[in-house]
């Protein structure tokens, strides 16, 4: 089955669409059911790593005249939502997302396998001048494989307020290895007087005005958007093949609506995730983001239950691989906020802007100055 970033979407050109192509296929063919076992286990898997390295894919955002894909945002977001469908065991869309935001602060690019630290404005870690560059100092929690990639971009700030980002090579640090549902590390940084040369630090773009929050919200949103559909594929093939009473359960009425309530669920999350996706880098991302990151894990949650329901006792069974999808969403669900955090952002960013601003910040409509205008 095609895959939902390829299904009936636009994509930005021919070149585009053949790496997206390639892309799906190099997953399909790597993340088999043997290496997601043994990723569950606690086993980074190189393998898959250096096939999507060969690939390219983790420089997708990056330009082509630092040695990346040069892929449009719309594209590039395309593949995160690959690796959530295929349920991918290794830190692809934090690398896509932390060499891009490295690549635009004007860092260089020696590795492509980065994870970033969830931190935002309010709790980033503390940064200094010195002799020999900066030093830094503080804590970040639920890092994304962070004693397995090769740079951590961490968002800091000074004592006057200023963000910086800075590119940490892993054994500068501490790390205490900790994992979430889906076992996946999601480990705790402890930064401690960590001296860094001018060339590891840069000033923080404009699109990290919030720290990493509401990109990694985007990100996380498009991940589960892929899974979402993946256990909307297990279901289907499943309610197709599982008979009852001489023919299969997807053609009994109940079943069939339960299916019909979480593909409603999904579409919206994906019209959702597809809409924050478009406007990166646009100054509404963060409300954009609000929405997706709430309706999808609203979503995520639906789905996720009902294609257990379809299942039965064999879709909580170590042995069918719809666990690695559900255990995901209900993981990705409560990382760079969960639903309650975005929907409380969404009513501040609403009363801020006002009655009048509502229905234009809903819609998008181009006479919303805050649409229009793009991020330097």
């Amino acid at each position: 089955m095609n895959t939902i970033a390829l299904r009936g979407e636009r994509v930005g050109d021919e070149l585009s669409r053949i790496v997206l192509d390639q892309a799906d296929r190099l997953l399909r063919g790597e993340v088999t059911k043997q290496r997601m076992a043994e990723a569950d286990g606690g086993e980074f898997s190189a393998t898959i790593w250096q096939a999507v390295e060969n690939a390219g894919l983790p420089l997708a955002l990056v330009s082509e005249a630092h040695g990346g894909a040069g892929l449009a945002p719309a594209d590039a977001f395309r593949i995160i939502r690959l690796a959530g469908y295929h349920t991918l065991p290794v830190p692809l869309a934090e690398s896509i997302l932390a060499t891009a935001l490295w690549d635009r602060a004007g860092g260089e690019l020696t590795e492509s396998l980065w994870s970033l630290a969830p931190v935002c404005v309010d709790d980033a870690i503390a940064i200094e001048p010195s002799a020999g560059g900066f030093i830094l100092r503080g804590r970040a929690r639920r890092i994304p494989w962070a004693a397995q990639v090769r740079h951590i971009l961490v968002y800091a700030r000074d004592a006057r307020g200023a963000g910086y980002l800075a590119s940490l090579p892993r054994p500068t640090t501490q790390v205490q290895a900790l994992r979430n549902l889906a076992n996946e590390p999601r480990d705790t940084l402890a930064v401690e007087a960590v001296e860094l040369s001018a060339q590891a630090v840069r000033p923080a773009p404009v699109i990290c005005a919030e720290g990493f929050l509401v990109l990694g919200a985007l990100m996380r949103a498009l991940q589960m958007v892929g899974a979402m559909e993946r256990c909307l594929d297990y279901a289907l093939a499943y309610a197709m093949e599982r008979r009852q009473f001489g023919r299969p359960i997807g053609k009994f009425q109940a079943v069939q609506h339960m299916l019909a309530e979480a593909a409603g669920h999904y579409s919206a999350a994906a019209a959702a995730a597809e809409l924050a996706a478009q406007a990166y880098d646009a100054v509404d991302l963060p409300f954009a983001v609000a929405i997706a990151k709430a309706r999808v894990g609203e979503a995520a949650g639906k789905v996720a239950e009902i294609c257990h329901q379809v299942h039965g006792a064999i879709g909580f069974t170590q042995e069918h691989p719809l666990h690695f999808a559900t255990r995901r969403l209900w993981s990705w669900r409560d990382e760079f906020g969960h639903e309650p955090y975005w929907q409380e952002r969404i009513g501040h960013l609403v009363c801020r802007a006002g009655g009048e601003a509502l229905w234009p910040m809903l819609v998008g409509a181009d006479e919303n100055p805050a649409r229009s205008t793009a991020r330097p």
